[in-house]
């Protein structure tokens, strides 16, 4: 697909605003909670959603950044304009596929290249390596950065070991990584080195079984501890998943509205909350014609 650039421009501006007003919504309703006491959005939908951690009210994370890594799907409808579809903001993956496709385009179409002025995307890896090594706690002049894998049997783990290998930092599973002193250390041929900052492509669930999943061998026991100590951090932040809620979604123009006093640059995608009865009604009446998702509300 190619963007033009001036359509791009908007696009950008738009995923901007929208991560911006996203982070700003976390960190409120991790902390005052003022978009809920001002009745914008539901309460229920918020902490009834089982991706909302309770026990991560009143933390605090390094620069107030929860989304440092998002993943928003756009679509383009009939009339040529740009719309979220949705958002994600835990453990989002596929660039790697784009960096990748780009790769053969360019072998493939070498011309279209030359005599066009295509954005690179091949600055990908370094700027990610920079914003995460920026994360580091207080005192860490040079920064160890690892990506946490769930391993070889997960769906993404290509783009796991590319992005590892692009950025020059160690690959690791979560029986890698041990808490002592709620530092967090990896195993190394010479001996226990310590972790600054996690990339972590595993979910809050499986993270630590000692906060989390109590059955889960993927995650690092202790690591949620170290987290809240401030000895090391995570990208993305625990609890980001509340913010990519089905039932949240329709909500987020009133968060750039509320948080910015901005009007929202970028559309969505019509929605009709099941909750509300005239939406119901709507939905029933013309549900061969519609995509039902199903929320992550829980209770």
């Amino acid at each position: 697909r190619i963007v033009p650039a001036d359509e791009w421009r908007h696009v950008e501006r738009g995923l901007e605003q929208r991560v911006r007003a996203l982070n700003l919504f976390l960190h409120d309703v991790y902390h005052e909670g003022k978009i809920l006491n001002a009745e914008m959005i539901a309460r229920e939908l918020v902490v009834n959603a089982p991706n909302y951690r309770r026990a991560f009210v009143g933390a605090n994370v390094p620069g107030d950044i929860y989304i440092h890594i998002c993943g928003t799907d756009l679509i383009r409808d009939d009339d040529g304009t740009y719309r979220v579809l949705e958002d994600n903001c835990r453990t989002p993956s596929g660039v790697s596929y784009m960096i990748e496709n780009r790769l053969i385009l360019m072998r493939v179409f070498p011309g279209l290249f030359r005599e066009n002025r295509v954005r690179p995307v091949d600055n990908y890896a370094g700027s990610l390596l920079k914003n995460l090594r920026d994360l580091a706690p207080p005192g860490r002049d040079d920064p160890t950065v690892v990506l946490l894998s769930p391993g070889v049997f997960n769906s993404a783990y290509f783009e796991h070991a590319f992005l590892a290998q692009r950025m020059g930092i160690e690959l690791v599973e979560g029986r890698d990584l041990f808490v002592d002193s709620n530092q967090v250390f990896m195993k190394t041929t010479r001996g226990p080195q310590r972790v600054d900052v996690v990339y972590r492509r595993v979910d809050d669930d499986f993270l630590d079984p000692l906060a989390f999943r109590p059955d889960s061998l993927l995650g690092v026991p202790g690591l949620v501890n170290a987290y809240r100590a401030g000895n090391v951090s995570l990208a993305n932040g625990i609890g980001t998943g509340v913010a990519d809620d089905k039932a949240v979604y329709p909500y987020v123009p009133a968060m750039i509205r509320y948080y910015l006093g901005e009007e929202p640059i970028l559309d969505q995608v019509r929605t009709y909350m099941g909750w509300k009865p005239d939406d119901l009604n709507y939905i029933l009446e013309n549900i061969g014609n519609l995509v039902v998702k199903a929320t992550n509300e829980s209770g």
